[in-house]
């Protein structure tokens, strides 16, 4: 195993821990409320029970209604509600909730009993109890209302297992008895919110004096279905055929609704105001057309609640920050006739996942070797929590995402900040090694990928270059050491950069000699092609300085260059105290012999046969001789290469060169002596096959191969 994948999973392994420990000490509240809620507004989608829903509103206009037509002040009198009653009771409602807490009796008595006769009138009222650890004057069950709640099995042993006593409420605050008495089921409205003030569970009862008082929705759903057994079974509320899921905490997890997109989100379920209710009532009694339509009512569930702001019933949500209160509850009923509540995930798959996703990132981001690959890895890894969650989400859970992208984000910056530590060192060994000898963008492209380099030695194609300047030893005696140095770091400067610029290698400087090669450390497809051009480039460039130091010197500076391409060794070689890199093999001694060869044809760049073949025709070549180096048995075809200009401007000479060059192969050395003196002051090469060719007229060769055979390096 790599010590990469090592660090990853030791990143990972911390990373999960740290993220999971925030997790469970309640710090990463913060972040997963508005994730889990980033969630709900997404995915959230209308409700095919949304239709058995409906909601009468007290709102600002039939307050307002209230205050102007009927001169109501607020609180309205109680005898208000017992047309809206008569209403629903006249649609032929299934349940009839009331989200209003009739705690205190009112200053006419009749008025409260008007209200008891019209709830004991109509079938499945819920009145609302109000079930607090700190608020209510009542500590005990009131005396004849022990039908007011359901019975529910397993809620001792349920109760026996939990940890602390969160649904157990010590107060209560019960409504009048005209409305407690006279109701099929009394409800609970206390509702706890998370610690950003949002509504994101509820739990579906609470415990008051050993008796079990479901919530407002739930209560609706019993009212209507008095004989849905509820009974508590492995952490899931059963009641008849549905199931509500709760957590460690007693609380199931609401889906909230949105409404179809055109329409307004923010009435999740049919509504209707307080004011359209009571006038169509009255109407009806009185023989008009109703305002509002009793079928809009009939076989629905119908919740009243407060959304006027003035009366402090609207609550943050998931899907809305001032959502009225009574849409809480009809959302639990929602959820329970659709049987489609959010599961937790559980504690175990929350450690799971983070653990997983921990060390995918500390692994794949300790593997990451450049920038671009770093900032991919962190979209890529924190967006995978995202759509798992979502995911989660589409199949009913909610899955914890704060603690998963935590523990990715911790993960990622470790093995990033790991990276910088053992990484860095590695690049700037590889850096301080290079960068006397390769150009800042090849450096820069080893430091992206230092698996590129392989360090030792190693066998690889180069063309090689050597390049040495005519003549410099006499050069050099005339100038004092100042004047040496200050040249030779111009000339060298100028080379250098031509041929970093081409994408070499400068392997050594020797006094005014540069030895240079292409295709490593890293690949250049078309390393020959490149060394060629960056001699020939050079050329011109001392073409260009010539004139400046000429001024210094008083002597012209030219260069001659050989270039081969072969197999050699290449890596660092040394010892572990020194080393360079560079190569070795026989391909760089006949590169050296080439630069060499030129004296003897007048030439200043030669390349072998295979650079010739190896950088295809982009540049031009003309054919010199067959030549047989010193240490060599095997001869070897050499080439003068040139720019497209060059060849064009002097191109007749070239093919009668070429032409005489033919008759020289062929042993025909005076035909050829007659072509070569034709160009021979105009052409170096040629002038030196004048020389050859009388000298083998002269000295006939027992066997001609046509090869020029060099006596000296």
């Amino acid at each position: 195993m790599s010590k990469k994948i090592i660090h990853g999973i030791i990143i990972g392994i911390a990373s999960s821990c740290v993220a999971l420990s925030l997790q469970f000490t309640g710090l990463l509240g913060w972040l997963e409320g508005p994730l889990w809620d980033m969630r709900v507004r997404i995915m959230c989608r209308p409700s095919p029970a949304a239709d058995q829903i409906r909601i009468i509103l007290l709102d600002q206009t039939s307050l307002d209604w209230g205050e102007s037509e009927m001169k109501w002040a607020w609180p309205w009198p109680r005898i208000v509600y017992e047309p809206i009653i008569n209403f629903c009771k006249r649609a032929g409602a299934k349940a009839i909730i009331f989200d209003v807490l009739f705690t205190e009796p009112s200053e006419r008595i009749e008025e409260d009993e008007i209200l008891g006769t019209a709830i004991g009138g109509v079938t499945g009222f819920v009145a609302t109890v109000f079930l607090s650890n700190e608020q209510g004057s009542d500590k005990a069950w009131p005396v004849g209302l022990d039908a007011k709640t359901p019975e529910a099995k397993g809620l001792a042993q349920y109760l026996a297992g939990m940890r602390g006593t969160e649904l157990v409420m010590p107060r209560a605050a019960f409504p009048i008895s005209e409305v407690a008495d006279n109701c099929d089921m009394l409800g609970n409205v206390y509702a706890v919110s998370d610690a950003d003030a949002t509504i994101r569970r509820i739990a579906p009862f609470c415990v008051f004096d050993g008796r079990v008082v479901p919530i407002l929705g739930l209560a609706g759903y019993v009212a209507h279905d008095p004989l849905a057994e509820i009974q508590m079974e492995n952490n899931i509320l059963h009641v008849g055929d549905r199931d509500i899921p709760l957590d460690e905490h007693g609380k199931t997890i609401l889906r909230f609704r949105r409404r179809p997109e055109g329409q307004d989100n923010n009435k999740v379920y049919e509504q209707v105001n307080a004011a359209a209710v009571i006038q169509s009532e009255l109407r009806l009694m009185e023989g008009g057309q109703p305002a509002c339509d009793p079928e809009f009512f009939r076989d629905t569930y119908v919740f009243l609640g407060f959304s006027a702001p003035g009366l402090v019933d609207l609550k943050s949500t998931p899907v809305n920050r001032r959502q009225p209160g009574v849409e809480i509850h009809a959302t639990v009923l929602d959820n329970l006739l659709s049987n489609d509540f959010i599961r937790d995930t559980g504690t175990m798959m929350t450690i799971i996942c983070a653990v997983l996703f921990a060390l995918a990132s500390g692994i794949i981001g300790r593997a990451c070797v450049n920038s671009k690959q770093v900032v991919w890895t962190f979209i890529g890894m924190l967006l995978l929590p995202v759509l798992l969650g979502l995911a989660a989400y589409f199949w009913g859970y909610w899955l914890q995402m704060a603690v998963l992208n935590v523990a990715v984000a911790i993960a990622l910056v470790s093995a990033v900040i790991v990276n910088y530590s053992v990484e860095g060192k590695k690049k700037r060994f590889i850096k301080n090694a290079f960068k006397q000898y390769l150009s800042p963008a090849v450096i820069d492209k080893l430091l992206h990928d230092p698996g590129r380099l392989k360090l030792g030695g190693e066998s690889r194609e180069l063309s090689i270059l050597f390049s040495d300047l005519q003549g410099f030893t006499g050069i050099s005696e005339g100038l004092n050491p100042q004047e040496l140095t200050a040249l030779l770091n111009d000339y060298l400067t100028a080379m250098t950069d031509i041929i970093l610029d081409e994408g070499g290698t400068v392997d050594k400087y020797e006094g005014d000699a540069i030895i240079a090669f292409w295709n490593a450390p890293l690949d250049v497809n078309d390393h020959a092609e490149c060394a060629v051009r960056a001699g020939l480039r050079c050329g011109r460039k001392l073409a260009e300085l010539r004139p400046s130091f000429r001024e210094r010197v008083g002597k012209d500076l030219f260069m001659r260059v050989g270039v081969n391409t072969g197999l050699v060794v290449v890596g660092n070689m040394g010892s572990h105290q020194r080393f360079d890199y560079t190569f070795l093999g026989d391909a760089g001694n006949l590169a050296s012999r080439l630069e060499g060869i030129n004296k003897q044809f007048g030439t200043y760049m030669m390349i072998s046969e295979n650079t010739r073949e190896r950088m295809g025709d982009k540049l031009k070549t003309r054919e010199l001789s067959k030549v047989r180096v010193v240490g060599r048995k095997e001869p070897v075809k050499v080439f003068e290469p040139m720019f497209e200009d060059d060849l064009l401007a002097r191109d007749e000479i070239f093919k009668t060169f070429a032409e005489a060059l033919q008759m020289y192969y062929k042993g025909e050395f005076g035909l050829a002596l007659d072509l070569f003196a034709t160009i021979a002051d105009s052409d170096a090469p040629a002038a030196a096959y004048v020389r050859k060719c009388r000298n083998l007229i002269e000295n006939p060769p027992g066997i001609w191969d046509g090869v020029w055979v060099m006596t000296e390096k």
